[in-house]
C-alpha cells in the first residue's frame, strides 16, 4: 500500500454506495465525514501520492482546506463527483452551476 508509483483508488460516501467500489479494488471509507476526508487528502498530498478519489456529493462539496488545495494544486489527486444513491435525479454536477452562470439557464435546456 505505500509503494510510491502505485495510484491509490478511494471511495468516500455512504455504505451502501462505497460497498460496490470495494468489490473493484477500492480502499473505501463507509459513512465517511468532511473531517475523515480532509484527514485522507491531507496525507495524500503530504505523501506527494497519486490518487484517484471518488467523492459521495455530499463530500466532494464540502470546501475543507486540505480538499480545496488538492482540487487547486496537486495533479496527483484525481477528485470525482458522484451522486447520491438514494437520490440520483437530484443531482446537478457543479460545472452546470457555472455553465448557468455564464450562460445562463436556458444553456441547459435540451437542444431539439
Amino acid at each position: 500500500m505505500n509503494d510510491p508509483r502505485r495510484t491509490r483508488m478511494i471511495a468516500m460516501g455512504s455504505a451502501a454506495l462505497v460497498d460496490a467500489f470495494a468489490l473493484v479494488g477500492f480502499e473505501t471509507y463507509p459513512d465517511a465525514n468532511a473531517e475523515t476526508l480532509e484527514a485522507v487528502v491531507d496525507d495524500l498530498s503530504k505523501a506527494r501520492a497519486s490518487a484517484l478519489v471518488v467523492l459521495e456529493q455530499d463530500l466532494a462539496r464540502s470546501q475543507g482546506p486540505a480538499l480545496m488545495r488538492a482540487r487547486g494544486e496537486d495533479p496527483r489527486i484525481v477528485i470525482v463527483e458522484i451522486p447520491r444513491l438514494d437520490a440520483p435525479e437530484d443531482y446537478r454536477p457543479e460545472v452546470e452551476n457555472l455553465v448557468a452562470t455564464l450562460l445562463g439557464e436556458s444553456a441547459l435546456d435540451p437542444q431539439p
